[in-house]
């Protein structure tokens, strides 16, 4: 029985957890500690209340008991302050941040972190000041273009991926925002019209009824999620029994509305992941952007597109990040601890997506800084840095020219990690993009044997010796990398640079499904 001296109301106990941890801690952040069976609900007098003692237990890995134990596991030298901990999510997705999911991509704080005017006890100089040009050669999602126009400095982006060189742009591009609203006004309208013409949001609509119905009477919240925090259900067992015992209310409605569950072929990425239905909606979507005249505006609605089925693949919510196999049934669902069903329409996240993209924009547009910000499609081991700028934007070029690039700030892929193209393989086929698989660095698909690992270091060493000839002679280049297979020595060898620091950071929740202790480490190179 729990004392009733040691029951706290959600907002005592955020006031307590925020003097506890010595950071912030709100109303919802106790509330969803709740919802997701972490901590017990107490009802008393009507009131939600929770324990003491056992916010205690949860928070017992916080204020220091994580850093010391990463820290054993990692080395003293991990830099802690570069965890940036005291963020929020919202915080480090900020604005355009968050304009398209990207996997591999650092946080904007730890590039702000570096390319700013401040220094510390670790960082003892400052490497970059306002007008400066900042290369990153492995672009990505832009997020060292974002911050640099934040901060005043001008950037070159570089990726060999050309959905990836969208991405980036699409973060930094001056937008007429009217035109913008207009066209996803107007695409809104004449979809939500060929929809009428479909039972689809009816049957979804119905779908949605049983499902809450069925899920309040045998996976009440937040009940059960506490028991499966307790250990008191067999998870496993208890889901693929209620699985089973929902599927006949799933084809009988399947049946009844006449809904076709899968496409007549699966030989490309956009047959096997998306249900019929689906598939003729992007279409539909994407035939309509193809009438936009603004370049630009076409550009932006065709990234808020492939967020919006990015979102609609035809996966479990567990597996959003790395596909299995496709599911057109109604599944129990680990994440979210009960019945869950595959997307059957993408409007309700192309309506979402298009009015939070809209926000990000303006946002960002507010906090930039009149700077160029420009990239380039290519491979930069080869790549004529301002040549290609000189197609792009001549101004810049000549700047870039005169005044040449001041150092770059970039996370290289890492070894048998990532397949760039493939996360992004539903873009590739919808847009038709040329894929460059085999000119990646270190992909996945390629693995981490010793041959994978000598062209790996071939590979960053032919970008840095190719990227430095468009360098100033006194030159700083920062690479973020997990190097435990140290290569990073050899690397700057071979590029006949030297590394004069590293900086050894922790990296924090990664992923949903990986905790364990995990960092990274800046090298900063100079030449011999």
């Amino acid at each position: 029985m729990i004392e009733t001296d040691l029951l706290l109301t959600i907002k005592e106990a955020s006031a307590w957890a925020t003097d506890h941890l010595g950071k912030n801690v709100t109303s919802s952040n106790i509330s969803y500690l709740i919802q997701y069976g972490r901590i017990k609900k107490i009802g008393h007098n009507g009131t939600t209340q929770v324990s003491k003692q056992e916010l205690i237990a949860y928070y017992k890995s916080y204020n220091g008991h994580r850093e010391l134990s990463w820290k054993n596991q990692l080395g003293g030298d991990l830099n802690w302050a570069l965890s940036f901990e005291q963020y929020k999510e919202a915080e480090t997705t900020k604005h355009v941040h968050r304009l398209h999911p990207y996997k591999g991509k650092f946080i904007p704080q730890l590039v702000q972190y570096f390319l700013d005017s401040h220094t510390d006890n670790f960082k003892k100089e400052t490497y970059f000041k306002k007008g400066d040009i900042v290369l990153d050669p492995f672009s990505g999602s832009g997020t060292t273009m974002v911050q640099s126009s934040e901060l005043g400095i001008h950037a070159i982006g570089i990726d060999i991926s050309a959905f990836n060189t969208i991405i980036g742009n699409c973060k930094v591009i001056k937008y007429n925002f009217i035109d913008i609203k207009t066209e996803i006004k107007r695409i809104t309208k004449v979809f939500k019209e060929f929809l009428t013409n479909s039972r689809i949001l009816e049957f979804e609509s119905k779908l949605l009824q049983v499902l809450y119905e069925f899920n309040n009477r045998y996976f009440p919240v937040p009940d059960y999620k506490y028991r499966l925090k307790q250990g008191e259900v067999n998870e496993d067992k208890y889901g693929t029994e209620k699985e089973k015992e929902f599927f006949p209310i799933f084809n009988k409605l399947v049946k009844d509305y006449g809904i076709k569950l899968k496409q007549d072929k699966a030989d490309t990425f956009l047959d096997k992941w998306y249900s019929q239905h689906i598939r003729d909606e992007i279409q539909f979507v994407f035939d309509e952007i193809k009438k936009i005249k603004n370049t630009d505006t076409k550009k932006v609605i065709s990234v808020m597109l492939s967020r919006t089925i990015r979102s609609c693949r035809a996966t479990t919510h567990a597996d959003l990040a790395t596909l299995f196999e496709p599911i057109t049934t109604t599944y129990y669902c680990s994440k979210h601890g009960k019945m869950c069903k595959p997307l059957f329409s993408i409007l309700k996240w192309w309506e979402a997506y298009t009015e939070d993209t809209m926000k990000r924009l303006l946002e960002f547009d507010r906090l930039r800084t009149q700077t160029f910000q420009v990239c380039l499609t290519g491979d930069s081991r080869t790549i004529d840095i301002f040549g290609e700028l000189q197609k792009k934007n001549s101004f810049f070029a000549e700047l870039a020219e005169k005044q040449k690039i001041k150092g770059i700030f970039s996370s290289p892929p890492y070894v048998g990690l990532i397949d760039y193209h493939e996360q992004h393989a539903y873009a590739y086929d919808l847009f038709g993009f040329d894929r460059k698989d085999d000119l990646e660095i270190g992909p996945l698909y390629k693995g981490q044997g010793r041959e994978a690992k000598q062209n790996y270091i071939q590979g960053i060493t032919d970008v840095v010796n190719n990227c430095k000839k468009f360098l100033v002679e006194d030159y700083d280049i920062l690479l973020v990398a997990n190097d435990k297979y140290n290569m990073y020595p050899t690397i700057a060898e071979n590029a006949g640079m030297q590394i004069v620091n590293r900086y050894k950071r922790p990296v924090l929740n990664r992923t949903e499904k990986d905790k364990g202790a995990y960092s990274e480490t800046i090298f900063h190179l100079k030449r011999k």
